[in-house]
């Protein structure tokens, strides 16, 4: 779909002006912040919902009890291995940290194994959800929100076509309504965004179910943009569906679960599990790789302990507006940033406080059709994990809860875990070196303070440490190696990636690139949890989402510090002993190459030069879903060249100025608060003759707020 301005005809506009509107009616709905220390109003529904899968109780002791025996026995095995019972504290300190980690990997081991079963009885679907089979027919209208913050309009517009076309093919189109949900705070994409809008409702063919609307004041980001809807239109929308600036679901997708909702009054949420796609770095398609053959592995798993207690994930998921506007009304945190104020991973929270009241919360892992894209680099990553991870440690204080299900309290650990672990990590790489160099110039007490016979003879025991770390290993790889096997059985899928020997090699060359790269992504994080504990704020910055190449410069400045902190790390190990070097060869090679490493995984010619030659391929590749091939063809379409300034591109296209008039918010009435900004930038109008002028005077944040209020507008049509 072209964007540009040039699309927007004196047509489209001058039949818009008798009646244009870029919003539905309101109609309000009350969603009151939730009080965390009170018990939860259940409105006289059950506690424990009529979904939720019998014997539930059966399955989380399979899982969370086999991890915890699994852990026992390595603790246990660690513990011969250092001689923990007469070692120092240093031992007693890696002993207590590594029986941590491995119930950490224990835990994902034994939900894999889960899942494993599961995806080879091809399940993951549940609440009467069928893949095939004639589409139900919708009796209910629910919301698709596309909430957007200085992303690319073009993108955006183009997935959200694709989604649009695909639910008419349905022939229940009419049953959802499309809503742009703008925080763009750049003046210039927010007024692409509009001429991108009005293009749309054009090739709608003056169909009125795509909305937009933009939000000056981005209180509480992603989750006030989603509560400010439902607050003002909820009421008119019995469901919604969130998406990320990069989704993209099938109408069929979506109808399946439009029609689930409907039959099942007592379901809050719905997530699927989307697949990443359209990746172009070698980066990329390691990420799209593992997500689509690992991912079923482990979204089947949790789906099947997690039963009616499931997670949010924060898009591609469907949410009945009654229970969200009951139950997920979030309060402010006590305290300063970057702990307190609102909640940043919101997703996690809301999905806790609608199960705390009773209405169920489901994941659907079997139900295709559920797209999202990866970031194209690990830089890109470390600036979105930055953000999740402040979020996720932020939950500690979300945890003490009244009401909350023990598994919802699970997820919460488990999402502080994910990035706990990465500076537990690098605690014990240490303490080991720590524990070696003591072993090796500190000299021991043969007898201690006790008169015996016999003396104690200090010691590592090699033979067992090297099975342990076999071991270890063989849990960390094991899923894996299980995805690969139900791949193997499923003959469609398997072809699509490439078959059995390019899928075994593409998993072999995954592993040992992300081997290569998780110590750096191990500091990353590590760094991340340090400066948030600092505390240093995150901010809210627009995710990059393209694949241009990062300048070497710029890798350099970033990846330095790793590259010197491994030649540290091995030189230290070397000092103690040569044996102690090599053993830790797997993370010191990561740490030596991160320059390099991270420069080729950005790379897109790497990406796909091994997308030529048949590896990391995945079915969406190889037979492309229409609604892919549908975004694939509006991305392809020509789009405005550069994002035009604001200004001139009102003052140019008259049209595309009176839209915009209809789409300003109420002026300002009295006692309502004072916009500084505002009020500075209509001075420095007044003082400028001409455009240029103005556009030299003028700060980001004065043109946007002059560019919202009528006053402001009419000083801009008078200049020079």
């Amino acid at each position: 779909m072209d964007v540009s301005l040039d699309a927007v005809t004196t047509d489209t506009m001058t039949s818009a002006q008798t009646g244009f509107s870029a919003l539905p009616p309101e109609a309000p709905l009350l969603m009151p912040v939730q009080d965390l220390h009170a018990a939860p109003n259940l409105h006289d529904r059950p506690a424990t919902p009529v979904t939720e899968p019998d014997l539930i109780w059966l399955r989380r002791l399979l899982v969370f009890g086999s991890a915890i025996l699994l852990t026992v026995y390595g603790g246990w095995q660690m513990n011969l291995v250092l001689d923990a019972s007469e070692s120092s504290l240093l031992g007693i300190v890696m002993l207590v940290i590594f029986v941590a980690l491995f119930l950490w990997i224990a835990l994902s081991f034994t939900s894999a194994i889960a899942g494993f079963f599961a995806l080879l009885g091809r399940g993951g679907l549940g609440l009467g959800v069928s893949r095939t089979g004639p589409l139900p027919k919708l009796t209910r209208r629910t919301a698709l929100l596309m909430p957007t913050y200085n992303e690319s309009p073009h993108r955006v517009m183009a997935g959200l076509r694709a989604i649009y076309d695909s639910l008419q093919a349905t022939g229940q189109g009419e049953h959802f309504d499309l809503f742009i949900l703008s925080d763009t705070t750049n003046p210039d994409v927010w007024i692409e965004e509009e001429a991108a809008f009005i293009a749309f409702r054009k090739e709608s063919h003056g169909k009125t179910n795509v909305f937009y609307r933009r939000r000056a004041q981005n209180i509480e980001r992603k989750a006030g943009n989603v509560g400010e809807w439902v607050r003002r239109f909820g009421a008119a929308y019995p469901h919604m569906v969130t998406l990320d600036a990069d989704s993209v679901m099938s109408g069929e997708t979506l109808v399946r679960m439009a029609a689930a909702m409907e039959q099942h009054p007592t379901v809050g949420l719905i997530q699927t599990l989307p697949i990443i796609v359209g990746g172009t770095t070698l980066f990329a398609r390691m990420q799209q790789f593992a997500g689509r053959v690992y991912g079923p592995l482990i979204a089947y798993g949790i789906a099947w302990w997690h039963g009616s207690e499931g997670n949010y994930w924060g898009h591609n998921a469907i949410i009945r507006t009654k229970a969200f506007a009951e139950q997920a009304g979030l309060p402010h945190l006590p305290g300063r940033k970057p702990f307190g104020g609102h909640i940043l991973s919101h997703d996690f929270v809301e999905a806790a406080l609608m199960r705390r009241g009773g209405w169920a919360i489901h994941m659907i892992p079997g139900l295709q059709g559920s797209y999202e894209e990866s970031p194209p680099s690990l830089t890109d990553v470390a600036i979105r994990d930055r953000r999740w991870c402040q979020g996720n440690l932020q939950h500690y204080k979300v945890l003490p809860t009244k009401g909350l299900h023990w598994i919802s309290r699970t997820h919460m650990m488990v999402g502080i875990g994910s990035y706990v672990t990465s500076p537990l990590w690098l605690i014990f790489l240490l303490v080991g070196i720590l524990v070696s160099l003591q072993a090796h110039f500190v000299r021991p007490e043969y007898f201690g303070d006790t008169k015996t016979l016999y003396p104690h003879w200090p010691q590592v025991d090699p033979i067992r440490a090297k099975y342990v770390f076999i071991g270890t290993m063989g849990i960390l790889l094991a899923p894996k190696i299980m995805a690969w096997i139900a791949l193997l059985t499923d003959r469609a899928t398997l072809k699509a990636c490439g078959g059995p020997v390019r899928s075994a090699i593409s998993v072999v060359l995954e592993t040992i690139i992300g081997g290569l790269i998780a110590p750096i992504a191990m500091l990353i994080q590590t760094t991340g949890v340090l400066s948030i504990l600092s505390g240093q704020d995150s901010g809210w910055n627009a995710q990059r989402r393209d694949d241009g190449k990062i300048p070497l410069s710029v890798i350099i400045h970033g990846y330095w510090r790793f590259m010197a902190f491994g030649v540290t790390l091995g030189a230290c190990a070397w000092a103690v002993s040569p044996s102690l070097f090599f053993w830790m060869t797997p993370v010191l090679l990561g740490l030596f190459f991160a320059i390099p490493l991270a420069s080729a995984t950005a790379s897109r010619d790497a990406g796909l030069f091994l997308k030529k030659i048949g590896l990391l391929l995945i079915p969406e590749e190889t037979n492309t879903p229409e609604v892919l091939r549908m975004t694939a063809i509006a991305n392809a379409r020509p789009a405005a060249a550069d994002t035009q300034e604001a200004i001139l591109a009102l003052r140019s296209h008259p049209d595309l100025m009176a839209a915009h008039r209809t789409m300003l918010p109420p002026a300002r009435k009295a006692g309502d608060p004072v916009n500084a900004d505002l009020l500075v930038g209509l001075v420095r109008l007044s003082e400028s003759r001409t455009v240029s002028d103005a556009l030299k005077s003028l700060t980001t944040k004065e043109k946007a707020a002059i560019l919202n209020s009528e006053e402001g507008l009419e000083l801009i049509e008078q200049l020079k």
